[in-house]
């Protein structure tokens, strides 16, 4: 494995250059370019504190910011592994004409949408301090959680990149699970509407704990549950694990089945 991330590591101005042209290209020719980094979420948010609050009349304190902090977490997750499934695929050109790690794909998709969401952070600390929200010496675990997060999207992203060169069928999959995995995890509403013992088996979903801890350290200005978020870096390395496993037994064979 320290082979892997070595030939990485060498790798790394690749890997550097596909994230700039990633978010170079994400929005030419639009007329605000970049500027849809950051008027994406505010949008979002302008939305979601006119709907709920007004229309759906949800009781929720602070509502817009509880969804908000919760929300931008949410969708790094589901652009990485939905972008991250179609990158082998996608790079098909690059894949059959030169070498390189072929987990420099995959990786630089999730790369780019971490920094997506570094960038979104700038709406979301100005909204918090606009809506009255003090920020504590908490904030600093923020990296921390992202960390978390990160070592668990790029185990699925991994392993869904390289099953996708085989099986086609898994991008339906893939938008399918993302779906049914948004309401098992708390981004429009608290755990406390589920009743016990589906809130105890809900918990058992790694995207709670960081989620949860999100909000508690960007909404509460508390300490995130730590015994939990590990539960969630257990799930992510062994994921991470069982990833780099089978992405290095099915990249053997994708410039024939690409």
């Amino acid at each position: 494995m320290m082979r892997i991330f070595g030939e990485i590591f060498e790798y790394r101005q690749m890997l550097v250059s596909v994230v700039r042209k990633e978010l170079r290209s994400r929005y030419k020719g639009s007329f605000l370019g970049f500027l849809w980094t950051f008027v994406n979420p505010l949008l979002q948010l302008i939305i979601y504190s006119i709907v709920f609050p007004f229309i759906l009349r949800n009781n929720q304190e602070n509502y817009p910011m509880f969804l908000f902090v919760a929300l931008l977490p949410w969708i790094f997750f589901t652009t990485s592994i939905q972008g991250a499934t179609n990158s082998i695929v996608g790079g098909a050109n690059l894949v059959k004409k030169i070498y390189f790690p072929r987990m420099i794909l995959p990786l630089s998709v999730v790369c780019t949408n971490l920094m997506n969401y570094i960038f979104g952070l700038v709406i979301v600390f100005a909204a918090l301090l606009i809506t009255g929200i003090d920020l504590t010496l908490n904030v600093f675990w923020l990296p921390v959680i992202l960390a978390i997060e990160f070592i668990f999207i790029l185990g699925i992203a991994l392993l869904f990149s390289a099953l996708y060169v085989r099986f086609r069928d898994l991008e339906h999959i893939v938008g399918i699970l993302t779906m049914v995995w948004f309401y098992i995890t708390p981004i429009v509403f608290d755990m406390d509407i589920f009743p016990e013992k589906i809130a105890d088996l809900i918990g058992y979903n790694p995207m709670v704990p960081i989620i949860n801890g999100f909000r508690s350290i960007l909404l509460y200005g508390t300490q995130p549950d730590w015994g939990t978020l590990l539960y969630s870096l257990g799930v992510g390395l062994v994921l991470l694990v069982i990833g780099i496993f089978v992405f290095q037994k099915c990249e053997k064979t994708f410039a024939e089945e690409l």
